[in-house]
C-alpha cells in the first residue's frame, strides 16, 4: 500500500538539520510519493532544488498570500522571477502554480493586492498549461468569485481545504478537486465528517501541509509525511471504506491532477 503526500514543506527551516533523514524515512514508510510546496520564490526555489534531488518528490512554484509585495509593480517583478523559475525547470518537476490564494486572516488590509496576485498567477498557470494549488483562509467568497470570472484551464485543488461546505460545494461544481490534512482528525472539528463525505473519493487528495497541522495522535509535534496515513485512516472511517481504497484513489488522484508519470 502506498501514499502520496500532495502537500508538504520540506523546504521549511524546521527541517534544516535532518531534511534528508526524514525525506528517506518517509520514503521507507510507503509514502513513495510528495509534493514539496513553495510559498514564495525563495522557498519555490529550495522546493524544486529538493525535488531535482530525489525521483518521487515533485514540486509547486507560487507566492502565497501571506508573501505579496506591497505594491503592483513588485508583483510585476515577481511574477517575471517566478516565471524565470518555470522555464528553467528541466526536469519538469514543477506540477502546478501554488500555493497561490486569498488569505483574511493573517492580514486583512491588503486584500486586494491578495486578489491581483492571485489573478496573475492563474494567468500564468494557464500560460504554461498547469493546474493551481489554493490557499484560502477566511476568504471563501472572494476565493470563489474570482475562480469564476477567472477560468483556470487545468483546474487545481484546495490544498488543507477549510471544512466550510459552501466553499466545498462550489469547488466541487468547479471542477477543483479537495484535499484534506490534520484538521479533519482534531476533536474539535465538529463538522470534520460531514464535509468528507461531500467530497467523492475520486475527486479528493490527502496532505500533511508538514511541518504544520500533525494530526491525531501526533498533534503538537513537527509533521511530516508519514502522518499522511491518519489523515487517510480518517477518511477511510467516515466514508465507511478500506484505508487501501483511501490510499490507491487519492494516489491515483493526484497523478491525474498533476500529470505525473508513474
Amino acid at each position: 500500500m502506498e501514499f502520496f503526500d500532495s502537500h508538504s514543506h520540506y523546504n521549511d527551516e524546521k527541517f534544516d538539520e535532518d531534511r534528508e533523514e526524514i525525506i528517506k524515512q518517509t520514503y521507507e514508510n510507503n509514502i513513495t510519493k510528495f509534493i514539496c510546496a513553495g510559498y514564495s520564490l525563495s522557498s519555490s526555489k529550495l522546493a524544486l532544488e529538493i525535488a531535482n534531488k530525489h525521483d518521487y518528490i515533485y514540486t509547486i512554484s507560487g507566492i502565497s498570500p501571506n508573501d505579496v509585495p506591497e505594491s503592483l509593480e513588485e508583483i510585476n517583478l515577481l511574477i517575471k522571477k517566478l516565471e524565470e523559475i518555470i522555464k528553467n525547470d528541466t526536469n519538469k518537476k514543477i506540477v502546478a502554480i501554488g500555493e497561490i490564494g486569498l488569505d483574511y486572516y493573517w492580514n486583512k488590509e491588503n486584500k486586494e493586492i491578495q486578489k491581483e496576485m492571485f489573478i496573475k498567477q492563474i494567468e500564468l498557470a494557464n500560460k504554461y498549461n498547469l493546474p493551481i494549488v489554493i490557499h484560502t483562509r477566511e476568504a471563501v467568497d472572494d476565493t470563489l468569485k474570482i475562480l469564476k470570472e477567472n477560468i483556470v484551464n487545468n483546474k487545481g485543488v484546495f490544498h488543507c481545504c477549510p471544512l466550510n461546505r459552501e466553499l466545498v460545494r462550489q469547488g466541487l461544481s468547479l471542477g477543483f478537486y479537495i484535499s484534506f490534512a490534520g484538521p479533519i482528525t482534531f476533536k474539535n472539528s465538529k463538522n470534520a465528517e460531514e464535509i468528507v463525505k461531500m467530497v467523492p473519493i475520486d475527486k479528493m487528495l490527502i496532505e500533511t501541509d508538514s511541518p504544520y497541522l500533525a494530526p491525531e495522535p501526533k498533534r503538537g509535534t513537527r509533521n511530516n509525511s508519514i502522518n499522511v496515513k491518519y489523515i487517510a485512516q480518517k477518511v477511510a472511517n467516515f466514508k465507511g471504506i478500506s484505508l487501501e481504497k483511501v490510499a490507491s484513489m487519492t494516489y491515483e488522484n493526484t497523478i491525474k491532477l498533476f500529470k505525473i508519470k508513474k
